[in-house]
């Protein structure tokens, strides 16, 4: 009996101290696997293998050949025959031993990345890793996200992180739109005195690249010029001589100026296989040449695509502008239009194309980009002009365009997912995410954008959107927060928009306001008026709804961050960022809703209302303060004293002042300026 007692303890124990393996365990690759078979439970731990795959990791980051790292508990083998795309990898799990195999070292790198995931996963619901196979490969060769620094930068050390984050989801390249955020050499006054010098760029280039992420430089050339044109010295090249915004194409000395910007830019990123050269949005008339916008556009295209071609690099090109020109943009952005509606507008206007024909550079990658609807027969049609007179053509699809505090429509899912789809079944070498930085909402709030752009590339539609935004929280925030209850990202999407313009009066927008004479009078909205009781509220009654609607919306989606934070086992400061967000919509809400309550007819209410506005500078303080307190965790907070603005032509919200709060919060301050005006 003592001998049973015994052994009965021996299993318990074996038991208590060993994975639990749980019947409910669930395993998510983001991207999805093309293939993921589970037959069963291994008898590996994640803890068995933890240090194993961080040795494995660090070998390949080295710049060895993960071949040639071999270990009792997980190997790798190059087999040039095995029949998967390059970046392809199979992975198998038996009862003691993962097997990764590729045809070349950054499958086996992917196949590391997987096993990661799967580690993750097991040590998060302590169980065992799972018996299985998977094969895998990409379905886009190219799979880029765009990081547009030119109105602020992050830390140095978060640049690294997310070119980690970057690897683990597989993405292989970056576009870095540098602007005035290097510290140029050759064209010393371009640079911002907070820019990156060119060996700083040069080490987060590096680290990229030995995770398999090459980086690129996009560095805006004929319009989008004002990062050089705004200084002094480089007003002779502009194209108006008022305008800061386009070089003048004709002048010798506008590529100068340019290839010595091109030249810093390539030591800084050193690894670049194409260079980005922008030409998007601009007309110019070659200082009244005579010349068209579309000769004048080519002329320049040719200059900086010899230059590209000189140096072995692929120039990549905005393609909206010679569209603009022929006179078939619209088509692009009206889903009303049938493809024969498009054909018979295009049949109308290609000849203003096919003028100069001869005149488009064959070695440039014209980039289609629309953030809208890719699948409009409108874009479909521009595309197909490009493939069939011979261009290399790629599309370009957004997780940010021009939204304020955070990315909406689900982190721009459908656009994305269309746009992917639309590029593997046109056998594209790839895809860019454009992450634009125009109203500068916190990086983080770009990261679910990014894993979804990480799915379609790599693999397609294998997932409803609901099970990718599942997937998401998974790998984000870990098992506990994958289901649909903590879906609060989208909860909070409606309030953060109607929040924009929530505190203006009907009709005006938070990122026109500077040009106004006065405008907390002429923008900021009107309060009551106490000798006409309940008028306000009527005028306004789709605000007051909004803000009530918002307010109890907000509340919910604050209790489920309250509860993510204590459940999740990783990137707790990303829900920290979201809480932020929220705090500052919440503001709005309650003040639209203390004005309604200011505008009752009862005395006592006025009263009450009246001291809520009186403390709303001091609870508006402390939520600025703590938002500033989380945000600059991550990211460079203000500009700059020295930091010349530019003349702002797109009206981008964070081109409006040097610091943080004087253009994120610019509203809020006029409104609490009018509060105090009510005081007097």
């Amino acid at each position: 009996m003592r001998n049973f007692l015994s052994i009965l303890f021996l299993i318990f124990l074996f038991w208590s101290c060993g994975p639990k393996e749980k019947s409910d365990a669930h395993f998510v690759v983001l991207p999805s696997p093309s293939s993921f078979e589970i037959t069963g439970k291994s008898k590996l731990a994640s803890s068995d293998l933890e240090s194993v795959f961080l040795v494995a990791k660090d070998h390949f980051t080295s710049g060895k050949s993960l071949s040639d790292f071999q270990n009792d508990q997980i190997s790798f083998a190059l087999e040039p025959e095995l029949e998967v795309k390059s970046e392809g990898y199979v992975l198998e799990i038996t009862d003691r031993k993962v097997e990764i195999k590729s045809s070349n070292d950054a499958g086996l790198w992917y196949g590391l990345m997987t096993l990661g995931q799967l580690l993750e996963d097991a040590k998060d619901q302590n169980v065992p890793l799972p018996l299985c196979t998977i094969s895998d490969e990409p379905a886009l060769a190219y799979r880029a996200v765009h990081l547009d620094v030119k109105h602020h930068l992050e830390k140095k050390e978060y640049y690294y992180e997310l070119m980690d984050r970057f690897a683990a989801q597989k993405i292989n390249a970056v576009i870095v739109e540098i602007e005035d955020k290097l510290k140029y050499e050759l064209q010393p006054k371009v640079g911002s005195s907070d820019g990156f010098t060119i060996a700083e760029w040069k080490e987060i280039s590096d680290y990229a690249m030995a995770r398999n992420i090459r980086i690129s430089p996009l560095v805006q050339g004929l319009g989008h010029a004002s990062f050089i044109l705004k200084h002094k010295e480089y007003e002779p090249l502009r194209d108006d001589p008022k305008s800061d915004w386009a070089f003048n194409p004709l002048n010798e000395e506008t590529y100068k100026v340019q290839f010595d910007l091109y030249e810093d830019a390539l030591r800084a990123f050193p690894y670049a296989n194409y260079l980005h050269v922008g030409g998007d949005e601009v007309h110019t008339t070659g200082r009244n040449s005579g010349k068209s916008p579309l000769e004048l556009q080519l002329i320049w295209l040719n200059r900086v695509s010899d230059y590209a071609s000189q140096k072995g690099l692929t120039p990549i090109f905005w393609d909206d502008m010679p569209l603009q020109n022929a006179g078939v943009y619209r088509s692009i952005y009206n889903s009303k239009l049938t493809a024969v509606q498009v054909d018979s507008i295009w049949a109308v206007n290609e000849p203003n194309l096919n003028k100069y024909i001869d005149m488009f550079p064959k070695n440039c990658v014209y980039m289609r980009w629309n953030y809208d609807m890719p699948e409009s027969p409108g874009n479909i049609r521009a595309i197909k002009w490009f493939s069939d007179n011979g261009f290399n053509v790629m599309g370009a699809t957004a997780g940010q365009t021009r939204w304020n505090l955070m990315p909406l429509d689900q982190s721009n899912t459908n656009n994305i997912r269309d746009f992917a789809l639309i590029s593997i079944r046109n056998k594209a070498d790839g895809l860019l995410l454009t992450l634009w930085d125009d109203d500068s909402p916190h990086f983080e709030l770009y990261q679910r954008g990014i894993s979804i752009f990480a799915e379609y590339t790599w693999a397609g539609e294998k997932r409803s959107s609901d099970e990718l935004h599942q997937a998401y929280r998974q790998r984000a925030y870990g098992p506990a927060l994958a289901s649909a209850e903590y879906e609060f990202i989208n909860s909070l999407e409606g309030p953060v928009a109607d929040w924009k313009n929530l505190l203006l009066d009907i009709k005006k927008d938070r990122n026109r306001l500077r040009k106004l004479e006065n405008p907390i009078d002429q923008a900021v909205i009107p309060f009551p008026n106490l000798d006409s009781a309940g008028a306000w509220s009527q005028k306004y009654q789709d605000k007051i709804a909004k803000a009530e609607a918002s307010r109890l919306q907000v509340d919910e989606v604050l209790r489920q961050i309250q509860l993510a934070k204590k459940s999740a086992l990783r990137n707790t400061y990303q829900l920290e960022v979201y809480e932020q967000v929220a705090q500052v919509v919440q503001f709005s809400n309650r003040a639209i809703l203390t004005l309604a309550e200011y505008d009752e007819p009862s005395g006592e209410k006025r009263t009450q209302a009246q001291a809520k506005l009186a403390g709303m500078e001091e609870e508006w303080t402390s939520i600025q303060s703590k938002v500033e307190e989380v945000y600059v965790k991550t990211r460079h907070l203000n500009k700059p004293a020295d930091y010349i603005l530019d003349q702002d032509h797109h009206v981008h919200l964070a081109n409006q002042a040097l610091k943080f709060s004087d253009w994120q919060f610019y509203v809020e301050g006029l409104f609490l300026e009018k509060v105090k005006g009510l005081e007097k």
